[in-house]
This record gives C-alpha cells, structure tokens and sequence, in this order.
C-alpha cells in the first residue's frame, strides 16, 4: 500500500534543551486508520506537531503525499486536516462563519453544500447561526472536527478527540471515522483510550520518551504479543507447586487456591492437554477453569515497561 506520510530521521530538542523526538522514523499508509499510543510527554503532539507545520523540526525530512513540508509547504498543508486537543475557536463568531473562514484559509472557493453535508454530519447544522460561545463543550469538539475537514483534506489528524466527551458523542464520532475512511481519507488519531485503538485502528504505533517503540498490525501486535491464560480454581488449597511442573511455570495465588497458566494461543502446541494429564497424575483436582486473553491495553504497558 502507498505511504502517503513518510517521517525520516525526525528529531526535536527545544531551546531548554529537553529532546521531545529522537530520530523518528514512521510511514502512515493512504487510506488507514493509525492510532498512536503513548504516555504523557512521550512526544505524539509534538510529532503531529510537526508533520502539521505548526512546529519545526531539529533534524529530519517530511513529506506529505510526496510534498516536503518546509520546502512545499502550503502543497503539503493543503492535503492534512487538524483536530486539536484544546477547544481553540472564536467565541463570538457563528458556527457557520468559522468553518467557512477554515475553508477560505486553504484558498477552497465556496461551496455551501460541502459544508452542510459536513454540519449535518456531525449533528451542528442545526446550531450554524449559533455563536461558538452557546454551545455545549461536546457541540464545541464537533465544530473542531467540522473545521478540520471544511477544506476537503486527504488526511485527518485527531489529537485526543474525545477526551472529556461523553460516550453518545464518542460513538458518534467513531461513526464518522469509519465513514470518512469509506471515502479515502486517512486518520492518524492519538489516544488515551486504548480501547478505541483496539476497536478503530487498522495499524498501531507505540511512542515513549521521543522514540517509536513499535509500529504493527493491530491484529499482528495481537497475535504476537498477546497471551492467554487458564486459571485453574483447584478443589483443595496448595501449598507449593509441586516440582514436577515446574516446566509450566504455573503461578500459584496467595491462598493457593488457584493455578494459572499462561500460553501462546497462536503456537504450535499450547501445552494444557499435557498439563491436565501432569496434574491428573500429581493428584490435583480443579473445579473450574477459565480463559481470559491479554488485551491491548496489557501489551501497551508491557512495551512501555520494556521500552524504560
């Protein structure tokens, strides 16, 4: 698939000396949705920061649909639509004339139509005479996304969309997600809420401490380093694990009631049959069991603690 975003050796260090990016190297595929997952200070703002043109770079080249964003720029901006974090608009100006001003900004004659459709799509066209300031901290996120998209962008940036958003506008937002991939354009979100990467994302990137951590297929990520695991509710308490299975590496609860087992899903052979016949043989009988498998969440903090 052709990149339509390639990041090559892209550093930042602030005039206080703190290094925000360290030699970042990303593509981001036409037509995906890419979730960028990483702590506080990690430097994901500061990266889109960057590709968006609103921060320069120390070090490093990139290019936007084959636009270089220093020597190119308005090309390369033209193509990326940004919706920030902070809730940044002109309180006493009306919905209807922000977004306008956004598409006039990027040189897009008028055409009203686009721009209702977009209004109508996020839930504001009812509210296009109202002034920013009358509208709900919901209402104002919409509008944000609403001016990223009012010049026609081929990429959208969502910088913490809903954070502080309730689910009903959560979901609907996720709904125009998907709906404006179907239509070619390509999202690269940060996040706070894995589970909305897990649910949207078609491809994952991890950034600690400036770095990029990992870049894989969500589904691949999974597959590699996600792990399931059988808990074993033993009908009478242990004391230890006896010496025979310690080939299992069985972890043992605090009141040894229960064993659990943790095991590649995706390998060859899992080992529980072999495992329920050592403990049929070593005399440990079980009640119940269950299976819980390790979510992205579990690998996020696996890799960040990897990463340290």
């Amino acid at each position: 698939m052709q990149n339509i975003i390639s990041v090559s050796g892209l550093s930042k260090t602030y005039a206080s000396g703190f290094q925000a990016l360290k030699s970042v190297h990303l593509d981001i595929r036409r037509g995906e949705i890419f979730a960028l997952l990483g702590p506080n200070g990690a430097g994901k703002t500061t990266l889109i920061s960057i590709i968006c043109g609103i921060v320069n770079a120390s070090e490093g080249e990139v290019l936007v649909d084959g636009h270089d964003i220093v020597r190119d720029y308005r090309a390369a901006r033209s193509k990326i639509g940004l919706v920030p974090q902070e809730l940044t608009t002109d309180a006493f100006e009306s919905v209807w004339a922000t977004v306008s001003f956004s598409r006039g900004l990027f040189g897009r004659r008028a055409d009203p139509a686009y721009l209702e459709k977009v209004l109508r799509d996020l839930s504001l066209w009812d509210k296009k005479d109202s002034r920013i300031l009358t509208l709900s901290g919901g209402m104002k996120r919409r509008l944000l996304i609403a001016k990223a998209l009012s010049h026609e962008p081929q990429i959208l940036f969502l910088d913490e969309p809903t954070a502080g958003v309730d689910v009903n506008l959560r979901r609907d937002m996720w709904q125009l997600v998907r709906s404006l991939q179907a239509a070619g354009v390509t999202i690269i979100l940060t996040t706070h809420y894995i589970d909305e990467a897990e649910e949207m994302a078609d491809r994952i990137g991890v950034i600690s401490r400036g770095e990029i951590v990992l870049v894989e297929e969500k589904s691949e990520l999974m597959r590699k380093l996600g792990k399931k695991q059988m808990t074993l509710q033993l009908q009478s308490p242990l004391e230890r694990i006896p010496p025979g299975l310690d080939a299992y590496r069985l972890d043992l609860s605090s009141d040894g009631s229960e064993l659990t087992y943790t095991y590649d899903k995706q390998a060859e052979r899992t080992g529980i049959i072999a495992l329920l016949r050592d403990l049929n043989d070593a005399a440990i009988a079980f009640k119940d069991l269950h299976t819980t498998q390790s979510s992205l969440e579990d690998i996020f903090v696996t890799l960040l603690k990897d990463a340290k």
